[in-house]
C-alpha cells in the first residue's frame, strides 16, 4: 500500500435490480478496509446501461446499505468534493475523454451496423472461431471518419488495443495476471446512443475521484486489462486492484442464485433475520477474523479486517449456518430490543391491534427469545396468545384422547384455577403440581394436555409462564372449550 496516497475506495452498484448479497459483500468489505485505513468509503451509481435500468433499485441499494450499517463518506445523496455521484449525470464528461483518446490514436470510429456485427458473429460460431469484433473500421482512413460523421451514420468509439505484446496487471490477492494482447479486442468505449460503457466510465471516475484501491467480485478479472490499457493511453496510475472471491450456492456448484433461495438483502430483511448477523455472516464469506470466532461485530471487524485474509476460492453461502447465526444474534438482545424489532412483524401478522396487545407482546417476548430463529417467527409462535386455538396438533390430540382420565383431570385443573386469587406463574405452578400430587399422578399428565387445550400444540414456552401471561379467564375458558369439543371423540380431526 503506497502510505503517501489516502486510502478511498468504492462500491459501485449498477441499478439493474435490487442489492444482491454479493454485492452487499462487496461493498462491506470496502467499507471495512477503508474503516480500518482511515480512508473514505464512496458510492457511486452506475447507471449508464439504460436498458436495464430499474428505476426503485437506488433507493433499494441506498436502504439496504444503511439498513445494514454500511455508510458512505461521498454519494449522491451526502455529495462531496468530486460528484455528481451518479454516472448518467457525468456523461459529457466521459464523452470528452474518449474523444481525447481517438485525437491521440488510442481509440477509433467504428460505424459498423448491428446487423453486419450480428452476421459476422453467425459466421464465426459457424466456423467454430472466437467470436468478437474484426476490427473493420479500425484503419479508415481521416477522410472515410469525416465523411460518415457529416453523414450522421451512427457510430461506437472503440478501444485500439495493441495487437502484440501483452497486458500485465498486479492482483492484491492474486499476484499478477497476464494476458496476451492478441485475446482482448477492440470494446465498445462509447456506445451509439451517447453513454458510455462500464469500461471507460468506471476508469475516469475511478481516476477523477482519487480511488486508490479497487475491490471488487473477481468476474472482472477478465475486464481488468482493457482498464490497464485504459490507464496507459491517458497516462494516468492505476488504482490497487483486488478481485474478490464469488459466493456460491449453497452445494457449492455454481454461483449464488435465485434458485437456491432469497439472494437480495431485502428479502433477508422481509424474513426477519437481523443486519448485524447478516453484516457478520456475509464478512465470514472469503475472509477470517484469524480465529475460530463465527459471532464478530461490526467494530470488531473493522479492527481485524485485512485483505491478506481474503481468500481466493469461492465461498459457499450456507442459509442454515445464518439461520443459527441470526438465532444467536436474537438470544444476545436484550428483551426491550427484540421486542421493538419483532414488533413490525406482529402487526404485519395482524396480532396486534392496540397498545393492549402491545403491552401483552412485551410479556410474551422473554418466553418466545430462546426459540425463535428469525423476527418473522415471531408471529407464529405468538399467535396463540393473542387468537383462540382453532385446530389442535393431531399428534397430540391421538395421545390424550386415548387416555381414558384426561377430561376428568382437566375439569380438577379448572376447579384449581379457579380458586386462585392470584394467578400468577407460581400460583399456577402450584395449583397444577399440587393436583398432581393429590391425584397420585406424575405432573406430565395434567401439564401435557392442559398445554394442548390452551395453545392447540404439544410445544412451546413453559405452560405455567404462558398461562400468567394468558390469565385465569382465557386459561379456564380455552380448557373448557376443549373438554367440550372432544370428550366423547371417537374420530380425533382438529377440524370443527
Amino acid at each position: 500500500m503506497n502510505a503517501d496516497r489516502p486510502v478511498r475506495v468504492r462500491f459501485a452498484p449498477s441499478p439493474t435490480g435490487y442489492l444482491h448479497v454479493g454485492g452487499a459483500r462487496t461493498a462491506l468489505y470496502n467499507f471495512l478496509f477503508a474503516r480500518k485505513h482511515h480512508g473514505k468509503f464512496i458510492l457511486r451509481i452506475e447507471d449508464t446501461d439504460r436498458s436495464r435500468y430499474v428505476p426503485d433499485s437506488v433507493d433499494d441499494i441506498m436502504a439496504s446499505l444503511r439498513w445494514l450499517g454500511i455508510t458512505w463518506d461521498e454519494g449522491p445523496d451526502v455529495g462531496g468534493p468530486y460528484g455528481p455521484y451518479v454516472q448518467s449525470q457525468r456523461v459529457e464528461l466521459y464523452r470528452q475523454y474518449t474523444h481525447q483518446l481517438v485525437e491521440q490514436g488510442h481509440a477509433y470510429y467504428c460505424f459498423c451496423s448491428e446487423e453486419r456485427l450480428q452476421s459476422l458473429r453467425e459466421m464465426q460460431r459457424r466456423l467454430k472461431l472466437r467470436t468478437g469484433y474484426d476490427r473493420k473500421c479500425r484503419n479508415l482512413s481521416p477522410e472515410e471518419v469525416q465523411k460518415n460523421l457529416d453523414q450522421q451514420v451512427p457510430y461506437v468509439i472503440r478501444l485500439k488495443v495493441p495487437l502484440e505484446g501483452s497486458t500485465t496487471f498486479h492482483d492484491l490477492l492474486r499476484g499478477d495476471i497476464t494476458y496476451p494482447n492478441s485475446e482482448l479486442e477492440d470494446i465498445i468505449l462509447l456506445k451509439s446512443d451517447g453513454f458510455p460503457t462500464y469500461h471507460l466510465a468506471n476508469v475516469v471516475d475511478d481516476h477523477l475521484m482519487e480511488i486508490s484501491h479497487v475491490l471488487r467480485a473477481d468476474e472482472w478479472i477478465p475486464s481488468t486489462p482493457y482498464h490497464q490499457l485504459l490507464y496507459q493511453a491517458f497516462g494516468w496510475d492505476p488504482p490497487i486492484f483486488a478481485h474478490l472471491p464469488v459466493i456460491l450456492s449453497p452445494d457449492g456448484k455454481g454461483k449464488l442464485s435465485k434458485r437456491h433461495g432469497a439472494t437480495a438483502v431485502r428479502e433477508f430483511r422481509e424474513q426477519g433475520y437481523l443486519p448485524e448477523a447478516l453484516v457478520n455472516f456475509l464478512a465470514l464469506l472469503g475472509w477470517s477474523p484469524g480465529s475460530d470466532r463465527e459471532i464478530v461485530s461490526l467494530e470488531e471487524m473493522i479492527e481485524l479486517f485485512d485483505l491478506k485474509k481474503v481468500g481466493k476460492r469461492g465461498a459457499v453461502f450456507d442459509y442454515q449456518k445464518l439461520l443459527w447465526m441470526n438465532g444467536e444474534y436474537i438470544r444476545s438482545l436484550t428483551d426491550e430490543e427484540l421486542y421493538q424489532r419483532a414488533l413490525p412483524y406482529m402487526e404485519a401478522a395482524g396480532l396486534i391491534q392496540n397498545d393492549a396487545d402491545r403491552e401483552k407482546f412485551r410479556a410474551v417476548v422473554p418466553l418466545i427469545k430462546e426459540r425463535i430463529k428469525t423476527l418473522a417467527e415471531a408471529p407464529d409462535h405468538a399467535e396463540f396468545f393473542y387468537r383462540e386455538p382453532e385446530t389442535y396438533d393431531e399428534k397430540g390430540l391421538r395421545k390424550h384422547l386415548k387416555d381414558p382420565g384426561v377430561f376428568h383431570r382437566l375439569r380438577l385443573v379448572v376447579e384449581r384455577l379457579q380458586a386462585l386469587d392470584d394467578f400468577t406463574v407460581a400460583s399456577v405452578e402450584q395449583a397444577i403440581r399440587g393436583l398432581a400430587e393429590a391425584l397420585g399422578v406424575g405432573a406430565g399428565k395434567l401439564i401435557h394436555p392442559t398445554r394442548l387445550a390452551v395453545t392447540g400444540r404439544t410445544r412451546g414456552p413453559g405452560l405455567f409462564e404462558l398461562m400468567a401471561v394468558l390469565g385465569k379467564e382465557t386459561c379456564i375458558r380455552r380448557i373448557q372449550k376443549f373438554i367440550q369439543r372432544f370428550e366423547g371423540t371417537e374420530v380425533h380431526s382438529t377440524t370443527p
